[in-house]
């Protein structure tokens, strides 16, 4: 006996698997599209927090006049942590940041940092050892600056605003997040530098 087939079955299509199909269709097109748009800002936070290091380079070596004045830059003859590390006056390391003032092996550590993470930051390789630098960094100027004091060693009001978050701090984690989210993949050179044999082997040179 003939067993009738319904008109779905003959033609080899069904209505309730192609319903599914399209709605997973739909939702992995808006989770692609939402991974792409992250990527891109983050892609943006990084090219950002790159410039500010970079900037930061370039103005102390040159003085250009923002936050090193011109003619005091170090390719001047200036110092770019006499004047910063010279003024600290709270903290537990007051005195050690006192005696490395304008050191030349202070300056050539702090200026190649600043290019270093830089560097890193804005083409996005090598943002795991960037993340690791730019916090020893931060910790350090947050030591000099010592948010947690309310007075200075000379009794004056140091004006900290938080006991604890300042910018240091919130640089730092940004570098971190960067480098855990990979953000050096879009807008950067951070998937060609995965590529390389040395990174594949080493992943701490992500």
């Amino acid at each position: 006996m003939a067993v009738q087939q319904h008109p779905e079955h003959r033609s080899g299509f069904h209505l309730p698997s192609l319903r599914r199909h399209r709605t997973t269709t739909a939702g992995e097109a808006v989770q692609a599209h939402s991974a792409s748009v992250s990527a891109y800002v983050l892609a943006s936070l990084r090219l950002v927090t790159g410039f500010v290091f970079l900037w930061a380079f370039l103005d102390k070596t040159f003085g250009f006049g923002y936050a090193t004045p011109s003619g005091k830059g170090w390719i001047d003859g200036g110092s770019p942590t006499k004047g910063f590390l010279s003024h600290v006056s709270a903290g537990p390391m007051q005195s050690t940041f006192h005696s490395w003032a304008g050191d030349t092996w202070t300056d050539w550590l702090f200026m190649l940092a600043l290019l270093g993470i830089g560097l890193a930051v804005s083409t996005g390789v090598a943002l795991r050892i960037a993340a690791a630098a730019a916090t020893a960094l931060m910790a350090f100027m947050w030591i000099a600056e010592w948010p947690p004091a309310k007075h200075l060693a000379d009794g004056t009001a140091s004006m900290s605003t938080n006991p604890f978050a300042d910018y240091h701090l919130v640089y730092a984690i940004v570098l971190i997040a960067l480098a855990a989210f990979a953000a050096g993949d879009a807008l950067g050179l951070g998937r060609a530098w995965s590529r390389l044999p040395i990174v594949r082997d080493h992943t701490w040179l992500r």
